[in-house]
């Protein structure tokens, strides 16, 4: 053997051994790999026992009296019973004596909320709120054992990474105080007389539940430099509502910074992941009606959430998060939790806030419900809201509250309807000259036809903008009331007339088959109240197309104003009919309007005005806008007479 041989066999067997070395199980793997064995050694010979029973009740009688059963020593016993002992205490360390126990159940409830406790895992593991019923009619459950899951990680004496989840707590019995606050403990045992508690306090009439994590003696049996503890919490969240893909527009993963007014949220359409560096103060799974939010009194250090859609199933979303939170493993320190479960009301939520502290480190639940953006959101805070809860607190119909709500909104914004009916008016009277300008001047000369036309809106005193300024003052409101209605709890089980829920589609009319670019968009159903918005809304576009001029140049704008309506039901289809039933109470209010305003506003007396104007000595004062359009103008026009001079 050569020498170039030797030494290539030398490499290869450095190379083996060395990823031997790096590839061997550590200690846990090890230790995992063994009780993993014994754990199917023991299902094995239960099966097998199990078979050999089986097999001698069904054969005769002589093979039953062969068969005989294995019999051990009682020093076989013992042994193995020390023998599972010894990997208990290998696994779990100190918490070997909570690896086996019973799984009962206790329940914390108020007049609100009904809470499971499990023993396993000490979560709680089932919500229900009695307050709010499901479609099958049953109170509505957020989320149960098998959706859910709530633990923290725990490291043992001996190096050993144990969860919560898979240790039995044992209940300590339910205290209630005068006031009807109920606390219940749950205890983590360990082999010592060390132990941690896991304390729950449900107040009466509260949605609002606090847990505690209070440790006693642990950094006997824990790390003494542990200072922090990794908690992981995910859920299934069920659909709710009757409109799947209208309740998953509005499900979505929320958290809030420390210290920030704002709440982020992860998208609510695709798989979406964030990884937190900076200190959070909650994380929230929020549906479109509920939520169940996971509070830190000293904040998240860090954390990971994750958002998965499901696209089929009785499941909307998938949310996880993993967590790490400030721990005193001496128990000096209790690390408090608070978990908001119940509805996403605006008023209960913003009840939540500490008015004393800044806006930044209040907790601002109540931007889990979406207003909208900061420029017309401020409407529902201040007017829209206020104004439904007013009538709330004296009426139980809500058909008849969105009724005057309604009258109200056309109220406050009539100065603006009349005054852009108004304009129009003038413009309408005026339209003879307009045309008379047009004719004078072709197209190709389009600077000319501006420059007499502005002259004349100058002359009789019409400001262009006069007619879209109150229109563009109304926008907030209208768009207001769009995020409003959607996202109000209120509504939700409230009927109407045919709707028998107020926060969804009310379907008159619904069909079984797939049918491309309608059922994605348009869904498997016709809504009444959309169907009477879209009549409405198309006769109201006729009424105001009969005031335009005729010609080949606004054929094409009358069309689209027709299919606007048909546009706006594919798009209200699927939303909220309280929504709809809205848009068409004020669409009949605005046409009682309109015919109000023609017998009431002559439109010679307008044109006398005008004339009167264009005929006075003093010289109408001009707008801002007109002032401004004028300098363009002169700007323009001096730039073309210097383009000219060039050339």
């Amino acid at each position: 053997m050569d020498k170039n041989s030797i030494i290539g066999i030398v490499l290869i067997t450095l190379i083996i051994i060395g990823f031997s070395y790096l590839n061997r199980p550590s200690a846990e793997q090890i230790a995992a790999q063994k009780a993993r064995q014994a754990e199917q050694a023991l299902r094995d010979s239960l099966l097998n026992a199990g078979q050999s029973s089986q097999t001698a009740e069904g054969s005769d009688i002589a093979h039953t009296k062969s068969y005989q059963p294995e019999l051990h020593s009682a020093d076989s016993l013992v042994s193995d019973s020390a023998a599972q002992a010894r990997r208990m205490a290998d696994l779990y360390g100190a918490f070997a004596v909570a690896a086996k126990g019973d799984n009962s159940k206790t329940i914390l409830e108020n007049d609100l909320v009904a809470l499971t406790i499990d023993n396993r895992g000490g979560r709680i593991s089932n919500a229900i709120l009695k307050k709010y019923d499901s479609q099958d009619g049953s109170p509505v459950t957020l989320f149960s054992s098998d959706e859910s899951l709530f633990g923290f990680t725990l490291v043992t004496d001996n190096q050993r990474v144990v969860n919560s989840e898979d240790l039995y707590f044992i209940p300590q019995g339910i205290a209630s105080d005068t006031a009807g606050n109920q606390t219940l403990v749950m205890r983590l045992l360990t082999t010592g007389e060390a132990y941690m508690d896991v304390i729950y306090t449900l107040p009466a009439n509260d949605y609002m539940v606090s847990m505690n994590i209070a440790p006693h003696n642990m950094d006997s049996v824990m790390p003494y430099n542990m200072n922090s503890l990794t908690m992981h919490w995910s859920q299934h969240l069920r659909q709710q509502e009757r409109g799947r893909q209208f309740e998953e527009r509005y499900s979505r993963l929320a958290f809030k910074y420390h210290g920030d007014k704002d709440i982020e949220e992860l998208s609510e359409n695709k798989e979406d992941s964030e990884t937190v560096s900076s200190r959070l103060q909650w994380i929230g799974f929020k549906d479109q009606f509920f939520s169940t939010v996971l509070i830190a009194d000293t904040g998240f250090t860090a954390a990971e959430l994750r958002s998965i859609p499901q696209k089929e199933g009785q499941y909307l979303k998938h949310y996880e998060s993993k967590m790490v939170v400030p721990f005193d493993v001496t128990g000096n320190t209790p690390t408090r939790f608070r978990i908001y479960i119940g509805p996403n009301h605006y008023s209960t939520l913003s009840a939540y806030n500490d008015e004393s502290l800044p806006k930044a480190e209040r907790l601002q639940l109540q931007k889990l419900v979406p207003l909208g953006m900061k420029w017309y959101s401020w409407v529902n805070r201040w007017a829209i809201i206020p104004l439904f809860n007013f009538f709330s607190r004296y009426l139980s119909n809500y058909g008849l509250i969105i009724l005057l709500m309604t009258l109200v909104i056309k109220l406050v914004i009539f100065p603006l309807t009349y005054k852009s009916y108004l304009s129009s008016a003038k413009m309408r009277v005026i339209k003879p000259q307009i045309d008379a300008i047009n004719e004078k001047y072709p197209p190709e000369k389009m600077q000319e036809r501006q420059q007499a036309t502005m002259a004349l809106y100058s002359k009789v005193g019409i400001s262009p903008m006069s007619g879209c300024l109150p229109l563009l003052l109304q926008m907030p409101i209208l768009i207001a009331v769009f995020s409003f209605f959607p996202t109000c709890i209120d509504l939700r089980g409230e009927s109407f007339l045919w709707a028998d829920d107020l926060s969804a589609y009310d379907s008159i009319f619904s069909w079984e088959t797939y049918i491309p670019l309608i059922t994605p968009y348009f869904g498997n159903h016709i809504s009444l109240f959309c169907l009477l918005m879209t009549v409405t809304n198309i006769a109201y576009t006729y009424i105001n197309m009969q005031n335009q001029g005729g010609g080949e140049q606004f054929a094409a704008m009358k069309w689209m104003m027709y299919l606007m309506p048909i546009f706006f039901m594919v798009f209200f289809n699927n939303y909220a009919s309280g929504l709809s039933y809205y848009y068409f109470v004020s669409l009949l209010i605005t046409i009682v309007q309109t015919t109000l305003f023609r017998l009431f506003i002559d439109d010679k007396k307008i044109l006398e005005e005008l004339n009167r104007k264009a005929n006075s000595r003093e010289k109408p004062k001009k707008s801002s806008f007109m002032e401004r359009l004028e300098k363009m103008q002169r700007e323009q026009q001096r730039r073309l007479r210097e383009q000219a001079k060039r050339r």
